[in-house]
Formats: C-alpha cells, structure tokens, sequence
C-alpha cells in the first residue's frame, strides 16, 4: 500500500475523506463559523475562495506533493475541515500534517484529536514513515500549543521563512514526531481519547 494514495480514514469521532469538490458547501459553512480567514496567523480561505482551494489542493495531489482530506464529523456527516499529507517525501519516508482547519464549533474537541491519531497512525503504520512534521506560525500560540499537546517536539524556528499576509515575513516553528516516539505519542492521544471531558 502506498501511503500516499487515496484513502478514507475512519474514527469514532471523526473520518477523513478524500478532498472533493461536493464537500464544498459544508466546507463553506465550516469556515463561516468564526469567520476564519480573518485570522491573521494562518491561512484559510473566504467562502468565495474555496471552490479555488479544494482545486488547487486536488491539483497539488495529481503532482504528488499533497494528499488532501475532508475532515467529516461522524455524528453530522458534515464536512468540518480539511487537513493534509503536505510536503511528501517518499525516498526519506518523511510528510508534514498541516494547512489544517477546523470550523469553531469543533476547535478544541475530542474531534482534532482523532483526526491527528488516524494520521499520524497511517503515516507511521502503513507508510513506515521515520518523521512526521508539523509546522506554524511563530505568533500562532493557539496552534503551538495543540502541537505540543501532540507530543511533537520543537525542531527549530526558520526565521523569515516565508513571505506572509501584507508583506509581513513569517518565522515559522517546525516540530515532529519520530518513529521512535509514536508508541508513547499514540497511547497518549489514545488516552486523551477515552478519558472524561
């Protein structure tokens, strides 16, 4: 099995689909609840621009580099997010987890947690990935802190690693998790899982 080829994966709380122009009006909606784009930290396009973002991320997929998902919440089956294999490099069995959104109502839930449990659990299971990597904004603390929260370790911080909103330049955090770190990182997510909220 390639890792990187179309698959759904399926949890209790939450299932990845492959990214599709139909999950578009949910994703609409989605990025509606807590009007995201206006977060200056990341990324996330304007109701008018996703048609453009789900095909630009399947373009990204044809070329190999990305493989998109729809984040579904089981108990809607509505799509509440997208997330992604970025960054693909398969002779160093090494992806990155990003360009990751989630609708408010969902943020900080039993929901995010699954999601990064079923992909961290196929990149390190089915795809014998040594490293998983997760990168963001330096000012972005919220989603630092839910990368810790992961178990990831900070790599390193790249300084004015790229050109961001009004010509602002971003450093930018990159944290991962090694082969050798799943076992404990994936009975701690299991944990979080399970344990009372």
């Amino acid at each position: 099995m390639n890792l990187f080829d179309s698959v759904t994966l399926k949890g209790r709380h939450a299932s990845l689909e492959p990214l599709a122009q139909r999950h578009c009006a949910d994703l609409v909606q989605s990025v509606q609840d807590g009007e995201l784009w206006r977060l200056w930290t990341t990324m996330v396009p304007t109701p008018q621009e996703l048609p453009a973002e789900i095909e630009r991320r399947l373009v990204l997929q044809q070329q190999g580099a990305w493989l998109p998902f729809a984040v579904i919440e089981n108990a809607s089956g509505r799509a509440v997010g997208m997330t992604n294999f970025l960054n693909i490099d398969s002779p160093n069995r090494r992806v990155e987890i990003g360009a990751t959104w989630y609708r408010r109502s969902v943020q900080r839930s039993a929901l995010n947690t699954e999601c990064k449990l079923l992909l961290l659990g196929h990149a390190f299971d089915a795809g014998a990935c040594i490293a998983v990597e997760f990168r963001t904004h330096f000012f972005n603390h919220a989603s630092r802190a839910a990368i810790e929260r992961l178990g990831a370790k900070l790599d390193g911080i790249l300084r004015c690693q790229q050109v961001w909103r009004e010509a602002t330049l971003r450093d930018t955090c990159v944290y991962s998790i090694t082969a050798a770190e799943w076992p404990a990182v994936r009975m701690h997510l299991r944990f979080e899982l399970e344990r009372p909220r």
